[in-house]
């Protein structure tokens, strides 16, 4: 009886709760990607697993007997199942965020301006959301929905805060409470804060920018591997395994004169698994350090995996000894 006889701003504020609870307990779509891509991947690591032990033969290319090449093919697949998926899902959520974050400033220094007309900080804002702001409107209107129910401005500002969980928005809103709180001219901390969330993100810029340096580096360092390769396995160990039957054949290998070209496979073999092991570290590394997230770097890893496994199971030459 007490909850139906409330008024509907407290009603409101207590729905409002109830919703961002549940929304916290429960489980994004991000992690369900990457609990349902770990699944899928242990399934295909299984399978290359039984193919290396000749117990099942699926393999990719037609014809191929079961053993290693397979192993690795289903090695290469769930690592791209495992990466692929939550990798793409999660930055497409920060990218969003972050183009949230890029008009943030201009939203402050209008609720600044409204600000020192004399109005209150929730006037200030209702008034300000009916600019255009990008992706932040829509959080915006939110904000100025709750206000114009009822809701305490600092409660707007933390389910803001909840919608949009940066370390950013973070700050942002926790000055701008505490300011509003204390009382005072709001507006001109308003001003400095988006002043100083302004150069925030001019230093990320010219962070990332620095740092493309590095990522084009890695990057031409992962293809340089891959064009050696190529040309090992194109000229110098088909070269290595005719000198060696040349040998076997003159009767010289048990002399002073052997070469072990036996070991030719194995070697090519290394080779994939050092492609796959570049590829996985060499994107994670370059995702952190281009934006600082492992997310980005699970993106520039299923690339270079996917890359390095089309080019070594399908344009390097296969060696086969006699």
């Amino acid at each position: 009886m007490a909850t139906a006889s409330a008024p509907a701003s407290v009603r409101k504020v207590r729905s409002l709760g109830k919703t961002i609870t549940a929304k916290e307990e429960g489980i994004t779509r991000e992690t369900v990607l990457l609990i349902v891509g770990a699944a899928v991947a242990a399934v295909l690591w299984v399978i290359g697993v039984l193919n290396y032990l000749g117990t099942l033969n699926i393999p990719l290319r037609p014809g191929e007997a079961s053993g290693a090449n397979p192993a690795l093919d289903f090695l290469a697949l769930g690592l791209i199942v495992l990466m692929a998926p939550y990798g793409v899902a999660m930055t497409q959520k920060l990218r969003r965020i972050a183009k949230i974050e890029e008009r943030l400033p201009d939203f402050l220094r209008d609720v600044a301006e409204a600000g020192r007309f004399g109005m209150t900080l929730p006037d200030a804002i209702v008034v300000a959301s009916s600019g255009r702001y990008g992706l932040l409107t829509d959080e915006i209107k939110k904000m100025a929905s709750q206000l114009e129910w009822g809701v305490p401005v600092a409660t707007a500002l933390r389910l803001f805060e909840e919608r949009v969980p940066t370390p950013l928005v973070q700050r942002v809103v926790s000055i701008v409470t505490r300011a509003n709180e204390a009382g005072g001219n709001v507006a001109d901390v308003l001003t400095m804060v988006a002043h100083d969330t302004r150069e925030a993100q001019l230093a990320e810029q010219a962070r990332k920018i620095s740092m493309l340096t590095y990522v084009t580096v890695i990057y031409i360092a992962f293809f340089v591997f891959l064009v050696t390769i190529y040309i090992m396995a194109a000229i110098f160990l088909p070269q290595m395994i005719t000198a060696g039957v040349s040998i076997g054949a003159s009767g010289l290998a048990g002399g002073p004169v052997a070469l072990a070209y036996n070991f030719v496979p194995i070697l090519f073999l290394a080779f994939m698994v050092a492609v796959l092991v570049h590829a996985v570290g060499d994107g994670i590394m370059a995702g952190i350090l281009y934006n600082g997230r492992v997310a980005d770097g699970m993106v520039f890893a299923t690339t270079m995996v996917v890359t390095g496994w089309v080019i070594m199971r399908y344009v390097v030459p296969t060696l086969n000894v006699p």
